[in-house]
């Protein structure tokens, strides 16, 4: 059923008003419009350009694959990535200190690296192909307004938008987090992230590799060959303070030269493939998610360090639950943005979010420094999570956000 216009004052009447056409909103949409509701997605960005984030990859965990199955485009996203079938830890100049094999937890991958421009691309696609869903963009949000059992949710454009939820998917600098006045808890890591492609001269047999320098961590990600046969992995070279200006501007023979040094030989000859880009490594967590017939989800709630790999795997947690209980709504006949359901949806989410937020926050004060007696610490620990098998088996099933 096409979206409704009302002529005389340009306003719209959805079901649902999705501010941020990111991975997460886009996955929402998708899932709430296949159940019959009205939606549209407003976003700052044109889908037809490269968006900030989309030349990184994403480790899509076992459980965010099932959430991408059920909207419908897991088939053609998986034959597109390249899933994690080992992963090897070490600390320092240390030797493999823990080893996750997933013949050992019923043979189930621990995820599957994608390229977020390939994620973005097909739920576009498939959002394209939704009658019931339209994609505003480029457009911004520049107010809202509640009324009547209503959101008005108020576009630079002059449009406005009528619905009975409006949901934040708009990234850690949300709008709609801070229109509803919402504190956080926030730091920055002193850390960024310097991303890239990198080729090897031989295969990587679906390994990845996360290996902790007191800088942060070194991440090696297997990636499909490319077109010509080239082995490929993803790298988040994590690094401290202005030492990323630095590793930002090396020639690439210099870059390719420490990239050599830190690389397992078993990878033979690497070279850095494209151009680096850098990210600002810092924690976000929203005090609450929810507002009178608002609500939000991943980053606009919580943005976590990676070096757990979970990020977007958390928000797509988000994704489903909230999915979930908006279709269960509609369903019944009842109210989408009743104050019922976004409570619902905070108090099923909120103890999650903030355990990965403790772990991960945990383990970047455990890892990323050089302090003998700590790492005397972890390198115990990891030896012996490696010994016990129901603690291994414990870690490798949060690896895979396997919570079917």
């Amino acid at each position: 059923m096409p979206i409704k216009k009302d002529k005389e004052n340009g306003n719209k009447y959805v079901d649902v008003a999705v501010v941020g056409g990111g991975l997460a909103g886009l996955s929402l949409a998708c899932l709430i419009g296949q159940a019959g509701l009205k939606v549209a997605i407003i976003d700052k960005a044109d889908p037809s350009t490269p968006m900030t984030g989309d030349e990184r990859t994403t480790a899509i965990s076992y459980g965010s694959s099932r959430v991408l199955a059920q909207a419908g485009i897991w088939d053609k996203l998986e034959s597109l990535g390249n899933p994690i079938r080992d992963i090897k830890i070490l600390d320092g100049d240390s030797p493999v200190l823990l080893r996750f094999l997933s013949e050992e937890v019923e043979d189930k991958e621990f995820g599957t690296i994608l390229l977020n421009s390939d994620i973005r691309k097909i739920l576009n696609k498939k959002i394209s192909n939704l009658p019931n869903i339209e994609l505003l963009a480029p457009e911004d949000v520049r107010d809202f307004k509640i009324h009547d059992g209503a959101v008005d949710v108020i576009l630079n454009s002059g449009l406005t938008l009528q619905a009975k939820l409006a949901i934040g998917a708009d990234g850690r600098q949300s709008f709609m987090r801070q229109w509803l006045d919402i504190e956080t808890r926030q730091w920055s890591y002193d850390q960024t992230a310097v991303v890239c492609l990198v080729s090897h001269e031989k295969p990587h047999h679906d390994i990845a590799v996360e290996h902790f320098w007191p800088d942060g961590p070194f991440a090696i990600l297997p990636m499909a060959d490319d077109q010509n046969g080239k082995h490929r992995s993803s790298l988040v070279f994590t690094v401290h303070g202005d030492r990323k200006d630095k590793l930002m501007g090396l020639s690439k023979e210099s870059f390719n030269s420490i990239l050599r040094d830190r690389f397992p030989e078993e990878y033979g000859h690497v070279e850095m493939l494209g151009e680096r880009s850098a990210y600002p490594l810092s924690l976000v967590h929203a005090a609450h998610y929810i507002g009178e017939r608002m609500v939000l989800i991943a980053d606009a709630a919580h943005g976590i360090h990676p070096i757990a790999g979970q990020g977007l795997n958390l928000g797509f947690r988000d994704v489903k639950e909230l999915a979930r209980l908006i279709i269960t709504a509609h369903e019944k006949g009842q109210d989408v943005g009743s104050k019922d359901l976004l409570e619902t949806y905070q108090r099923r989410r909120r103890p999650d979010n903030m355990a990965m937020v403790a772990v991960t926050d945990g383990l970047v004060r455990l890892f990323s420094n050089n302090s003998p007696p700590l790492r005397l610490v972890r390198r115990l620990g990891l030896r012996a999570v490696s010994k016990l098998p129901p603690a291994k088996r414990f870690f490798m099933r949060q690896a895979m956000a396997d919570r079917e």
